[in-house]
């Protein structure tokens, strides 16, 4: 179990997410995120079995479609603004939706087929007919050539279906899979809570990292300012002074190296959630160490199967394989279809009568090649593969919830331990910079104390970040991110 990622690590670290959430697109069973210090989360499925990705790509949930312009106001964004923009404008969000309507529409397409189909028609046509050219044998006192006659006709085309279980069925399917890609929509509005909420906390962590190496900074010059006002005196060697010199210009590069990340980690959350290019924006919510909110591990594992979208698609997917399996063994069933037409015809319509047609067809199948064989033995398949994907995504929640607990109570206590690993670094520290005023050490100590408490602080941070994002993956792998994931990191 790894909870502290190395330097270039974390600076992958949204890509790692976004290309494992995305890498079980192919598929219903989810993609472990391995670059999550303390969860994993499931991917995001497309609404169409077979699945496919519909356009949605690695980098689709890191992007936004920008609302509005940029202005000169630096506004401060809490984690609840940086979410709800997210929600808006996340362009892997967007997509989904147009997996959404894109699944609707086959569903109108299959109604359709079970619905009166209603046309109209007007013709107006003169003719001269050649009877020799039909056989027709001229007889005496007879021309030859008939017309020119003209002949008017309106009417009214109706079709209707009354018996054809396999347009039933397919329908059926169709409407199932609709609401599979609306699950699939809710998956991608959880996924992209966690996205933002990451990249949020990633933000925080920067920022914090950013004011602990200020301090350090302050507290290496304190030390070189403290060692050449002794070597000035005579007290202490210029080797002091040097090692002083040289831990002040390392605090000075840290800063500039965590000033950057922190820079980039703030364009990396603008991005995601659709602000304006080069608008400037504060971090309002500090998000802090919080104690995760009390959920029993039982009902996290049975709110996970009632409440996460992607195991709802997973069902829905099933559901529709059996009504596609019912399709494919009506084919070789009878169909009935009614054709029928009204109108009005003749010379002119001033010299007309109405006429009309009605006509019921019973289709019966009796040899179509194999072809309903191979339709039911293809649906068969299908239908099989989305029960084996149904029962390895539920074992797959079960371990996931589980593992959220065990990252969860492992973080917490990693932030108790490098909160006493700070308190005691700040001390040795104390105690160095004292016993070299007084004349018994080197600063050697200070600088080591120095170096230790930077460490102690990078590592604190660290522990704190990998805490909020274990609460917010638990408030994922138990389907809740939207609803929750504030109140799992105690935002505003």
């Amino acid at each position: 179990m790894v909870l502290f990622a190395s330097k270039k690590q974390r600076r992958l670290n949204l890509l790692g997410i976004v290309a494992l959430l995305l890498a079980g697109l192919s598929a219903s069973s989810p993609a472990q995120i391995a670059s999550f210090p303390t969860s994993q989360a499931p991917s995001l499925p497309s609404s169409e079995p077979p699945a496919t990705a519909s356009g949605i790509t690695t980098g689709n949930f890191t992007g936004s479609v920008a609302a509005g312009q940029a202005s000169s106001t630096v506004f401060p964004l809490t984690l609840k603004d940086a979410l709800d923009r997210g929600l808006r404008q996340n362009l892997g969000l967007v997509l989904a939706g147009v997996d959404v309507r894109s699944a609707r529409a086959a569903r109108l397409k299959a109604l359709s087929k079970l619905l009166p189909n209603v046309s109209a028609k007007l013709t107006e046509s003169v003719q001269q007919n050649n009877l020799a050219a039909f056989g027709l044998p001229a007889f005496p006192g007879t021309p030859q050539i008939v017309g020119p006659f003209s002949l008017s006709d309106a009417r009214a085309f109706v079709s209707q279906p009354l018996l054809d279980l396999t347009a039933l069925n397919d329908q059926r399917s169709a409407a199932f899979r609709e609401h599979a890609a609306e699950f699939s929509n809710a998956d991608a509005r959880e996924i992209v809570v966690l996205i933002v909420a990451n990249l949020y906390l990633q933000a925080v962590a920067g920022e914090s990292r950013v004011q602990a190496a200020q301090s350090q900074l302050q507290t290496a010059k304190s030390s070189f300012d403290q060692a050449s006002h002794m070597r000035n005196a005579g007290v202490v060697a210029g080797i002091d002074v040097l090692r002083a010199q040289v831990e002040l210009q390392a605090r000075q590069q840290r800063l500039l190296s965590v000033q950057n990340d922190f820079a980039k980690a703030k364009l990396d959350l603008a991005r995601a959630i659709g602000l304006p290019a080069g608008q400037e924006f504060n971090l309002a919510d500090k998000m802090p160490y919080a104690p995760a909110p009390v959920i029993n591990l039982e009902t996290a594992l049975e709110h996970a199967l009632q409440q996460r979208a992607d195991y709802l698609r997973a069902q829905m997917l099933v559901r529709a394989a059996e009504a596609s399996r019912r399709a494919a063994i009506s084919e070789a069933l009878p169909s009935l279809k009614f054709d029928g037409n009204y109108g009005d015809i003749g010379r002119t319509f001033g010299n007309s009568h109405g006429t009309f047609g009605a006509d019921a067809a019973l289709n019966i199948p009796i040899f179509q090649g194999g072809k309903v064989a191979a339709d039911t033995e293809q649906a068969n398949a299908v239908l099989a593969q989305r029960r084996d994907e149904l029962d390895d995504l539920r074992g797959q929640i079960d371990a996931e919830v589980r593992k959220a607990f065990l990252d969860l109570q492992a973080a917490s206590e990693q932030v108790e331990v490098t909160r006493q690993e700070v308190d005691l670094a700040s001390q040795t520290l104390t105690q160095s910079r004292d016993r070299f005023a007084a004349g018994v050490a080197d600063n050697l100590e200070v600088v080591q104390a120095q170096e230790a408490l930077a460490n102690a602080n990078e590592v604190y941070i660290d522990s704190v970040y990998a805490h909020n994002v274990a609460k917010a993956s638990l408030a994922r792998v138990v389907g809740v991110a939207e609803k929750s994931v504030k109140e799992f990191l105690g935002a505003r």
